[in-house]
């Protein structure tokens, strides 16, 4: 009889110590992991980010964001007319809004009007006090994104059958993100796009190798329990600067309409595989171009008249072509 409640108590005590192992175990990782991943994560990335030189013929933009942050942008009017559609720019992270004239020029040409905006902390935009943005998507982004998606709906010559969004690296996934559940955005075009978590989650491995040689432990942790660490640091750094990180991939397959998504073949930041598996959880109908010689946000440079083309015929198929065909 002893013998078993001694089965017994061994069988209770099991799940319990295994518990309380586990419990320990995450918490001497959070130890270990979290600040290599802080560290890294708040690392700006070395980019050539591309400026502009004002242009005469623009229309000088000043809007308020719904925390009161004042927004320099820009309003470029179609050199053709009539008008077939507006199209919102969203700009690179650090760029300033003259830098949407390689892009936007030629549709320009073709009838399109084209409005961007820059970011807080941005170009000519006010400065908010803190810490120095990062690449990463923000509530604050969002705000400023959504405040230009008004700004657009609220003009005097608005078009009422919405716009088209064409996006540049963290600009495309700040609008996609507000065009999610905004149909006032018909359609978009996106170009080096990524997301924090699906972007973290496959370096999170090589990283923890790096600046740990607890090899042992590491090849026992799962990927998912990886991106639990990447979603515990992201947290605990936007309350350490005072903004909420957010998850594009949460917003895209809220966003049902047409996507074309660009990427750079050779883009050694936000690889291939990192952009594609962004471009899984988005809804049909959607396209996917992956120019082989491009590195990060420089699809433009290497593809030129076939960019440009494509970008068109997409804007031209999904924006004016179906507006005119809904009125």
């Amino acid at each position: 009889m002893t013998w078993i409640w001694i089965g017994i108590g061994f069988l209770l005590l099991l799940p319990i110590a295994s518990a309380l192992f586990l419990i320990i175990l995450h918490h001497f990782l959070r130890i270990q992991y979290i600040p290599i991943i802080e560290r890294i994560f708040q690392e700006p990335p070395i980019f050539l980010v591309p400026r502009g030189q004002p242009r005469a013929d623009a229309e000088d933009v000043i809007i308020t964001a719904s925390d009161g942050i004042k927004l320099c942008g820009c309003y470029l009017k179609a050199k053709v007319g009539p008008r077939r559609g507006v199209i919102l720019f969203g700009l690179e992270f650090g760029s300033n809004r003259w830098s949407c004239s390689p892009y936007c020029d030629h549709l320009l040409v073709a009838g399109y009007d084209v409005f961007t905006c820059e970011f807080r902390n941005q170009g000519d935009s006010e400065r908010e006090p803190g810490p120095e943005p990062l690449q990463w998507l923000t509530d604050r982004d969002l705000r400023d994104a959504q405040a230009a998606i008004a700004y657009l709906k609220a003009r005097p010559d608005a078009d009422p059958r919405g716009i088209g969004l064409f996006g540049i690296s963290k600009g495309a996934g700040a609008y996609l993100y507000a065009a999610a559940e905004e149909p006032y955005v018909r359609c978009a075009v996106t170009d080096g796009m990524f997301a924090a978590y699906s972007t973290s989650l496959p370096y999170m491995r090589y990283w923890v190798t790096i600046y740990s040689k607890k090899y042992f432990i590491q090849g026992l942790l799962p990927s998912w329990y990886y991106g639990t660490l990447a979603t515990i640091a992201m947290r605990k750094i936007g309350k350490q600067r005072g903004v909420t990180y957010l998850h594009l991939e949460s917003a895209l397959p809220c966003f049902r309409r047409p996507l074309l998504m660009i990427h750079g073949g050779l883009d050694n930041y936000i690889r291939p595989d990192m952009s594609l598996s962004l471009y899984e959880r988005a809804r049909q109908p959607k396209e996917f171009w992956l120019i082989p010689k491009a590195n990060h946000n420089r699809g433009l440079e290497i593809a030129g008249d076939e960019y440009r083309t494509r970008v068109q015929a997409f804007f031209d198929k999904h924006l004016a072509e179906a507006a005119a065909q809904a009125t």
